[in-house]
């Protein structure tokens, strides 16, 4: 009980996604008879199911129709799922952000689970469900529920950044008039339909960010620079095309740069490449 409560303070002590996720497996694995757990990601027809704070390639993705108990158990959303294979009892738990499948948390052990195990790890699991929700919240933009400066911050510093990433800046440009003759419940219309077309037009793997006031950071991830353009270029002319409810017709401004580097140079270069 001990050591399952200083699990507990733990998890709760982290203001990071990675680091939460890490802390609630190493509690479960602490539980007598438990063999292994692990974090997994599986494959559907629209892509790879996992973690957004993680990277997207998962060595263990499977097929999610190879292991049709789990399959049935998510589309039913039971909060639970087990099965017996290989002499082995494997309990799933499926993690839901935002109504969102994410991942799923993979218990094995040699023995059936029983009444009180399945309650002591439904409980280690609703304190982790309920604090990641909390977190997330922390990391999100209130108007356009975008992610926010803070978590970009948090996330540029920790990321190996490579060849193949790109950090684009996005402007709403006249921005002020907008508030000015329309008022801010307009302008807040504006921001939150900008955050929407940035939403449709990026990938899974890419990562928008609501900087502060009219301004967007993208973190576009493996892709070359010239399919960085063409996506931001066709972004550019989107925005322009779309008809925003009594405002008419925006435009915005973008800039990018390689994302290596220290931060505010990537920043201040993005800027001074704007199209």
């Amino acid at each position: 009980m001990t050591t399952i409560l200083k699990g507990l303070a733990e998890m709760t002590s982290h203001r990071d996604h990675l680091r939460l996720e890490v802390s609630v497996l190493s509690t479960l694995q602490s539980l007598r008879h438990v063999l292994q757990v692990r974090a997994r990601s599986w494959t559907t027809p629209q892509g790879v199911i996992n973690s957004p704070f993680e990277a997207r390639d998962d060595a263990n993705a499977f097929a999610l129709n190879a292991l049709p108990v789990l399959a049935r158990g998510l589309q039913q959303r039971l909060g639970m799922t087990c099965k017996v294979t290989k002499g082995q009892h494997v309990l799933w738990l499926p993690v839901w952000l935002h109504n969102q499948m994410k991942c799923c948390i993979e218990i094995t052990q040699s023995q059936p689970f029983s009444e009180l195990q399945l309650d002591v790890i439904n409980g280690i699991f609703q304190v982790y469900q309920n604090y990641q929700r909390l977190l997330d919240d922390s990391q999100h933009d209130a108007l356009t529920a975008l992610l926010n400066r803070k978590t970009f911050d948090e996330q540029f510093a920790r990321r190996i950044h490579t060849q193949r990433q790109w950090l684009a800046v996005i402007d709403i440009d006249h921005f002020k008039a907008v508030n000015d003759d329309f008022g801010h419940l307009y302008g807040d219309e504006v921001l939150i339909l900008v955050a929407n077309r940035l939403r449709a037009m990026f990938r899974q793997q890419d990562r928008i960010f609501r900087f502060g006031g009219e301004e967007f950071v993208v973190l576009l991830n493996d892709c070359t620079q010239q399919q960085a353009h063409n996506t931001l270029e066709r972004l550019h002319a989107d925005i322009a095309r779309h008809d925003f409810p009594q405002i008419g017709h925006i435009t915005i401004s973008i800039g990018f740069a390689n994302a290596q580097g220290a931060l505010q140079a990537q920043i201040e270069h993005s800027e001074a490449e704007f199209f």
